[in-house]
């Protein structure tokens, strides 16, 4: 049985959220997201009642078998994070460390100088926004998704690596430093 599925999901009141067959679309101050979701799973939306409750999402699996039982608690954790993304949007921040590292945005591209004997460039997918001010990347989205992948991403690019520190990191990473090689 999944804890996270049979929780009730409340829908906030500048919150609107409607159900077209399998696709859900969430709507909010910050944007709309849309996203399918397989008939596994029975997701309903119940009405407030006239004592001024708000909305409610429920969520109950159709068959009893392992793979439902899976994306129950999937689906609901994908329903709250569309509600709160709309609401509040996801925020990630990066950290470059290493002398000659830099980065900005020109447009809607990002520019890296890592260290190799190009520079990286990377384009900024549509509904995220990103910022550098020296060597702090910001990236911020109301899909907790794209803003994840695509700070993962980013920081693939160049890893912070043991000995030095130098590379990319996330702002609350600790990076556990190694000794480096003992002259006699």
């Amino acid at each position: 049985m999944s804890r996270i599925g049979k929780q009730e999901i409340l829908i906030p009141a500048e919150v609107k959220v409607t159900q077209n067959g399998n696709t859900f679309t969430v709507t909010g101050p910050k944007g709309t997201l849309t996203k399918s979701f397989r008939d596994d799973i029975v997701i309903t939306i119940t009405d407030p009642a006239k004592d001024g409750a708000s909305k409610t999402i429920n969520l109950n699996i159709k068959r009893n078998d392992k793979f439902s039982k899976s994306l129950w608690g999937t689906y609901a954790s994908h329903l709250k994070n569309m509600i709160a993304g709309v609401v509040t949007p996801y925020q990630k921040k990066l950290i470059l460390e290493g002398v000659g590292f830099k980065s900005e945005i020109k447009g809607k591209e990002l520019h890296f100088a890592l260290g190799f004997s190009h520079p990286v460039i990377v384009k900024i997918p549509e509904g995220i926004t990103a910022t550098a001010e020296k060597n702090n990347i910001t990236i911020t989205g109301i899909d907790k998704e794209l803003v994840g992948s695509f700070t993962a991403a980013i920081r693939s690019l160049k890893k912070p690596e043991p000995y030095k520190g130098k590379g990319m990191r996330y702002e609350d990473e600790v990076i556990r430093r190694k000794q480096g090689k003992k002259t006699v």
